[in-house]
């Protein structure tokens, strides 16, 4: 007789885990019977079901580091026995979560699933159901006795993306993610399909996972903008212990050129900062040198950031100095894709 998967869902916080108290009207976070009450649907999915819940679920707008650390170590506890796991988040800072969960598990080989919702569970009209169910029913998928997604996903509106290609497009529509620059990795009509042949392949068989919970967060965002004066830019590249900046350029990588501009730039690279080309567009790729006005960022070895998101980007960073990669090997990392983040 066939094994039932066991699935584990981690409850961070966020609205997919509020049940509405009607005699208040108030939001509050649900214990795990009660969330199997709200969706009695659950017991028909082919898995063992279990939860683990944060101590004190927590609004995604105050996620952080220390958060993402919690959650690994959730995972790597709970490793070995279970096949898959589906952390429950809210959807402000889900895509910034799962990019960095995506680094911080190394050789993962079974699903890690993000979901939330934009409506409670308790809500005549949520998407929280629909979700949920459907993240378990892929976080259980397996194919000859293992698991079929073996990287870290983002379920949302009936498409599963590769976490670390995510961004938040919408605060309203219940089709509040996309990724511009991947197809999805599994499409939910009347049938699931799995996009195969884009889902990451394992180079990594007999390694055991890795856990890195070490995450530097010295590091900083600039959006270009015309208009954006030399007394700013100076401000934030003189920023004490910064290490990185992701540095969001117009189009295809490109940026003014302004002396002073360009002359800021060059001495904080020369100093040691890591400054990351990555484009403010929401698809589409850096592409320096493509034009006159990327050619001196390429010039200055600036760390190309390809078609990475923002989100990835920030969370790459961290990673990366976190893991104490030597200065003169960051570009060259960052440049490789590691867990299938950019091309």
């Amino acid at each position: 007789m066939k094994k039932k998967p066991n699935i584990l869902l981690i409850y961070t916080g966020g609205t997919i885990g509020m049940v509405k108290d009607y005699k208040t009207g108030a939001l509050k976070a649900f214990n795990f019977e009660e969330l199997v009450k709200n969706i009695p649907e659950l017991k028909q999915l082919d898995c063992n079901l279990h939860g683990v819940s944060f101590e004190n679920p927590i609004d995604s707008s105050n996620m952080n580091p220390e958060y993402w650390a919690v959650i690994a170590s959730i995972i790597e506890s709970h490793y070995e026995e279970n096949d898959g796991f589906v952390v429950l988040h809210g959807s402000d800072t889900m895509s910034y979560s799962a990019s960095a969960l995506s680094f911080m598990l190394e050789n993962l080989e079974k699903p890690v699933i993000f979901t939330g919702s934009q409506l409670p569970i308790g809500d005549l009209r949520t998407d929280a159901k629909e979700n949920l169910i459907t993240s378990i029913e892929i976080a259980a998928l397996q194919k000859k006795g293992r698991p079929v997604v073996q990287e870290v996903g983002l379920y949302f509106e009936y498409k599963l993306y590769r976490a670390n290609r995510t961004t938040k497009i919408n605060a309203e529509h219940f089709e509040a993610f996309d990724s511009l620059n991947y197809p999805p990795l599994v499409e939910s009509g009347v049938h699931l399909k799995v996009n195969e042949n884009i889902l990451l392949k394992k180079t990594t068989k007999g390694k055991s996972l890795q856990v890195h919970k070490n995450m530097d967060n010295n590091v900083a965002i600039l959006k270009l903008f015309p208009g954006l004066n030399r007394k700013v830019l100076h401000s934030v590249l003189q920023i004490p212990e910064l290490k990185a900046l992701i540095l969001e350029t117009y189009g295809a990588g490109n940026a003014p050129m302004d002396k002073w501009f360009l002359s800021e730039l060059k001495k904080s690279a020369e100093k040691g900062l890591h400054i990351i080309n990555v484009t403010q567009c929401s698809g589409g790729s850096v592409f320096m040198g493509h034009y006159e006005t990327s050619e001196k960022l390429k010039e200055m070895q600036l760390v190309n950031g390809k078609d990475i998101t923002t989100e990835a980007a920030i969370a790459k960073a961290m990673y990366l100095l976190g893991t104490r990669v030597p200065d003169k090997l960051f570009k060259t990392i960052f440049e490789t894709p590691l867990r299938g983040e950019m091309l």
